[in-house]
């Protein structure tokens, strides 16, 4: 299990290879990667400042990645999130999940998706292509998809 902040790229493959390496109790890996949109609610984003409190973050990302290993049988997890300054087409995060079956793997990252998007602790701030600036929030269908998992921590 592993956890990452940083302002710099990842590679997925390369990620993932790291995460199975040696490995030949995996019998499924699911990825996903978040990647800034042009458009956020019409308004043409031409950047997204995240911001974060460093170790608390980072803490409480371990918190929530441990919580998934208790719910579901997983051979290894790894979160990568990005903060700084990001333009549309960058990667802003990658959740790996392993388990020796699908279903564990599938459900596993999910939940930690639906987390980050709605419970993790990270600022985020959009610059659209006017020049306006505007704090992002989770949205409500974003909270209804984490509340299925009966562990809305505020």
């Amino acid at each position: 299990m592993a956890v990452r902040v940083q302002r710099a790229d990842f590679d997925i493959g390369a990620e993932v290879k790291r995460l199975t390496a040696g490995r030949t109790d995996i019998g499924a890996i699911v990825t996903f990667t978040g990647t800034v949109r042009a458009d956020s609610a019409g308004s043409g984003v031409a950047a997204m400042t995240l911001e974060h409190y460093p170790g608390m973050t980072e803490q409480e990302l371990a918190r929530v990645e441990a919580e998934a290993a208790g719910r579901w049988p997983l051979q290894g997890s790894l979160i990568v999130h990005r903060v700084g300054t990001l333009r549309p087409g960058d990667n802003i995060v990658l959740v790996v999940t392993a388990s020796a079956h699908r279903q564990a793997a599938f459900d596993a990252a999910a939940f930690l998706m639906d987390y980050l998007k709605t419970r993790a602790p990270f600022w985020k701030k959009e610059l659209d292509a006017n020049g306006r600036e505007r704090w992002v929030e989770a949205r409500e269908s974003d909270d209804a998809a984490a509340e299925r998992w009966g562990c809305v921590h505020d």
